[in-house]
């Protein structure tokens, strides 16, 4: 018989810090600190505050009169972890865990640990496990706060009097060292597949936006596939892609991506560039917008810094697309689209009910096609495939045969000469 899984009581700290200069909105930053923390399934969110304070402790991040505040609410709901929103030092993590008797774990680590739970393709625990180990060989000094414990043995693990928290630290480089060459494995398959895939005429497009805006469930509109989609952060990790027929237009390849977020672990951004790197070799990139969230302007700009700090230059064709007009009051979705009508380059849609899914194919469609210009040059007899492959792309505008071979006039994209070039 299956026992029930022990489930922590948990509460969700959000420091509004009035020094902090690129300070959130408190409440819908706590609310996405409460959906954070019930994206994981053994925790049970009992309660969730937002702490005001005219700037962070060095110590320990909240004053003394705060913290025995804090400390006589946390005991009175019998609270077993502490998940606060924001960056925690490793000496305040200490120190605070000292003081209120509970485990503390802050942004980065709770992000970590929903990661860890969702990942599913080898790169993404890989990923995962990398970024884990980083953070963790910050927070050593949690454990071993004295060097009174110390190694002694034969010195086949490091010299007599080593200390552990040098042991441990090695043991995580080492660790790391590990993951890197399987990563590299990993990513140089997927480098190969990507280059396999740059052979076949099939542009890619991406699906980029803030965690839970609703990707996952316009990827599965547009592909009909089964991909975990819920109203929960971080729902998709690993980047999933299916082959779409667009109506009367070309066949692409659909890109789901993780969902971004702001304040995004440094380690993580790092450890999915891989991941990520799918958005650098879309065609066009599909920026799907939850219209119906309070912040969801400051989520989009999450987004653009992120694609920013990826290298995703500003020219490459984006679309924004403002899902979740069912969530909308009625007047208020109106003018949603009223808007989204008058500027280029947006579309106001509902992934869920298929509103506007139309209307946004069709300018996707436009966008892949780039401007084509006319090219004349000559095929020799024995380059079929290649002749063969201009009829399948139906840009062969005239051919005539000669003595040489095939003088062909076309009309085609950059792209497609690009691929042309690459057969």
């Amino acid at each position: 018989m299956e026992h029930d899984r022990i489930r922590t009581r948990a509460w969700v700290l959000h420091p509004d810090i009035k020094s902090d200069q690129g300070r959130r909105p408190a409440e819908p930053a706590l609310a996405e600190g409460v959906a954070l923390a019930e994206a994981l399934p053994d925790l049970d969110v009992v309660g969730a505050t937002v702490v005001r304070l005219p700037k962070a402790h060095a110590g320990m991040l909240f004053g003394s009169g705060k913290i025995e505040e804090l400390q006589a609410l946390l005991h009175s709901n019998e609270v077993d972890l502490v998940l606060i929103d924001g960056p925690v030092s490793p000496v305040q993590q200490r120190n605070l865990e000292k003081a209120w008797k509970v485990k503390i774990l802050d942004r980065t680590g709770l992000i970590l640990e929903i990661f860890s739970d969702r990942a599913r393709t080898r790169e993404g625990v890989l990923q995962v496990e990398m970024a884990a180990l980083s953070y963790q060989r910050t927070r050593l000094v949690r454990a071993w706060t004295h060097l009174e414990r110390q190694r002694g043995g034969l010195g086949f693990v490091g010299g007599p009097g080593e200390t552990q928290i040098e042991a441990d630290r090695r043991a995580i480089d080492d660790q790391l060292v590990n993951l890197r060459r399987q990563l590299a494995k990993v990513v140089k398959t997927r480098s190969l597949h990507r280059a396999a895939r740059a052979k076949i005429p099939f542009p890619i497009v991406a699906l980029v936006g803030y965690t839970n805006a609703g990707k996952s469930t316009l990827f599965n509109r547009l592909t009909g596939a089964e991909v975990m989609a819920k109203d929960m952060l971080f729902a998709t990790l690993d980047p999933t892609m299916r082959r779409v027929e667009m109506p009367d237009g070309p066949e692409i390849i659909l890109s789901d991506t993780v969902g971004f977020i702001s304040d995004l672990p440094t380690e993580l951004v790092a450890a999915f560039r891989a991941t990520l790197e799918e958005v650098l070799a879309a065609d066009v990139i599909l920026h799907v917008r939850d219209i119906s969230h309070e912040d969801s302007q400051n989520q989009a700009n999450d987004v653009a810094a992120i694609l920013a700090t990826l290298g995703v230059d500003e020219n490459r064709a984006q679309i924004e697309v403002w899902n979740k007009l069912d969530q909308l009051p009625d007047d208020v979705a109106e003018a949603r689209r009223q808007r989204a009508a008058r500027e280029e380059g947006i579309h106001a849609i509902s992934a869920l009910t298929g509103e506007g899914i139309e209307a946004l194919l069709e300018d996707v469609a436009l966008k892949l096609e780039g401007v084509r210009h006319l090219e004349e040059f000559t095929l020799s007899f024995a380059q079929g495939k290649q002749r063969a492959w201009l009829f399948q792309q139906d840009v062969v505008i005239s051919e005539e045969q000669s003595e040489e071979g095939f003088a062909l006039t076309v009309r085609w994209t950059d792209k497609q000469k690009a691929q042309f070039n690459a057969l």
